[in-house]
């Protein structure tokens, strides 16, 4: 009897078909995380100075789940069971949805997020202490680190700080200095003083760092936390000696032939979108219309290149010269608008990176007669050229228009940050970002 009852109990729970449900959840669940865990990443919302309100977190939620639904469904068609994880799927997207957007929104509404704050102590309250306020005005700017106050020094030059504590300290007394610190649970202190000679004493600051403060200059401080580099404030041998990739013959070869791959595959997805394009173009313009133009732009080293596009703007559109694009150009047709909108106007430059003109990540090449006098104007700004230009980049992601000498100077502080940050990873998660800019057509 005791036998038959086990011969019972392990023919339910290893007949086929259980054990095909049991292994066909299990598939289920990995691969719904792992597609919604991309699919958070590339809508941003493991950006945490994503400026939203609780609608648009939910909306983005929304998108995710609605993403990683239809990619599970299909990556499981082939091996799932008809009911079970169908069933599923439906149950795992509700709940995961309404978990994620509560979630969210009570860490929010509560203020956890504030839980492992990085308390920041400036020294300096001059000019180089004011690039934290220029550069971090808004809250979300300040997420993950509290500015305890600055301490004026005696090098620092004349500068009004607004709205920001102002603290009193003999920096010439090294327990001063350390007592502030550990009474108040400083845990970095940002130098930004004007003058360093005959300001500082190192001494204190040796044993503060052997004691566990982190000791960070305002140039690294501030390239940490927006992502773009202080360009006015740099010395002009730090471009030359700040991380230096070595020429490296394999390394290039590996990443032109990861980038040739990648245009293949996505040229392939998006010729669809590449027929409508071009129906649509010719519909409103004319048969005769050109659906696709080419443009010189600058790439590596300064060569010259034609880029392709499609056409969205009038034929007539530079009869006066070369021009900055803007916002709201009136020289854009109603297909361009939509096509520039979600970035459809771009895949013709697939065939740029097929021939190595450029890269899939990279600065924005820009137009010769513009290069030549922002050249002259920016500092650094030819440093662009020294890494070959891409369809999307850091600066697109940060700064996503750009119509004048002043947006190129915005610009640049964030091709500079990625020149300096770019490997392989930091490519790709780029990359996975610009999506949201696709998604939800916040293109130019």
């Amino acid at each position: 009897m005791h036998c038959l009852f086990i011969n019972d109990y392990a023919a339910h729970y290893f007949h086929p078909t259980y054990s095909f449900c049991i292994i066909s959840a299990a598939t289920l669940f990995f691969t719904f995380l792992v597609v919604l865990l991309i699919s958070l990443l590339c809508l941003g919302l493991y950006n945490e100075k994503l400026r939203e309100n609780n609608q648009g977190i939910a909306l983005r939620i929304f998108v995710a789940i609605l993403i990683t639904y239809g990619i599970s469904s299909v990556l499981l068609q082939s091996v799932a069971d008809k009911q079970c994880p169908t069933f599923m799927t439906v149950y795992l997207t509700a709940s995961t949805f309404m978990l994620i957007t509560a979630c969210r929104i009570s860490i929010q509404r509560y203020g956890f997020t504030n839980i492992s704050i990085n308390r920041v102590l400036v020294i300096g309250a001059g000019r180089r202490a004011s690039i934290i306020q220029n550069s971090m005005r808004r809250k979300s700017d300040r997420n993950g680190f509290e500015i305890v106050g600055f301490v004026p020094t005696e090098g620092d030059e004349q500068f009004q700080l607004h709205n920001e504590t102002i603290i009193s300290l003999s920096l010439k007394n090294e327990n001063s200095l350390e007592a502030f610190v550990n009474h108040h649970r400083v845990d970095e202190i940002v130098v930004a003083v004007d003058e360093r000679r005959n300001t500082l004493s190192l001494d204190v600051f040796f044993h503060l760092k052997q004691s566990g403060t982190k000791i960070t200059d305002i140039i690294d401080f501030v390239e940490r936390e927006t992502g773009k580099v202080a360009i006015d404030h740099l010395d002009p041998s730090w471009m030359l000696y700040h991380n230096q990739q070595g020429k490296n013959r394999l390394r290039t070869l590996a990443y032109s032939l990861l980038n040739s791959a990648i245009a293949i595959a996505i040229a392939l997805i998006t010729l669809p979108l590449m027929i409508i394009a071009t129906i649509a173009i010719k519909i409103e313009c004319g048969f005769r219309f050109p659906v696709i133009y080419s443009q010189e732009r600058v790439g590596l080293r300064g060569r010259i290149f034609k880029i392709y596009k499609f056409t969205s703007m009038r034929l007539d559109a530079e009869k006066n010269g070369a021009q900055w694009a803007s916002k709201e150009d009136p020289r854009v047709t109603k297909v361009g608008k939509i096509i520039r909108k979600f970035r459809v106007d771009e895949l013709p430059q697939l065939y740029n990176v097929l021939r190595g003109d450029m890269y899939f990540v990279g600065p924005r090449p820009e137009r010769p007669q513009f290069t030549k006098e922002l050249c002259k104007s920016i500092p650094f700004y030819d440093q662009r050229l020294s890494v070959k230009p891409g369809l999307t980049g850091w600066a697109q992601l940060r700064y996503p228009y750009g119509s004048s000498e002043k947006d190129a100077l915005e610009k640049l502080k964030f091709d500079l940050y990625y020149i300096r940050h770019r490997n392989l990873m930091f490519d790709l998660l780029i990359l996975l970002k610009t999506s949201e800019i696709i998604i939800f057509g916040q293109g130019r």
